[in-house]
């Protein structure tokens, strides 16, 4: 299965997504903002990045944005809370391979995870 990266500040939130995640097979790494994401995938393996919004010290559009300029981009799931229309297509500008709105389903999410790892590796 796949290696996941979960960053979001809400330790519950991050609990649910292990468990159900490593449930389904994938090996999860768990980081709490966004500085310490790309510090993890500095030094991981990632297939894929599960990505909260909003976070303190460095928001999750501006993580991603970062990956964006790396050679190596694994793809990105946005989670957030914000789900104006506005705020979709920003976080889909900045490069986010999908958007996943709060609350969520965590059956959606590993359904979601299993598309996005499905088309980066095609």
């Amino acid at each position: 299965m796949a290696a996941i990266l979960v960053v979001d500040d809400d330790p519950d939130i991050c609990a649910l997504l292990q468990f159900k995640l490593e449930g389904s097979g994938h090996t999860v790494l768990v980081e709490r903002d966004g500085e310490a994401a790309l510090s993890a995938i500095d030094r991981e393996s990632v297939d894929l990045v599960l990505l909260d919004w909003m976070m303190p010290r460095m928001s999750g559009l501006e993580v991603c944005l970062a990956l964006r300029e790396r050679p190596v981009r694994p793809p990105v799931l946005l989670l957030t809370a914000k789900g104006q229309e506005k705020d979709v297509e920003r976080g889909l500008a900045v490069g986010a391979d999908d958007y996943i709105l709060k609350p969520f389903s965590p059956r959606e999410i590993v359904a979601r995870i299993a598309t996005a790892l499905a088309r980066s590796a095609g």
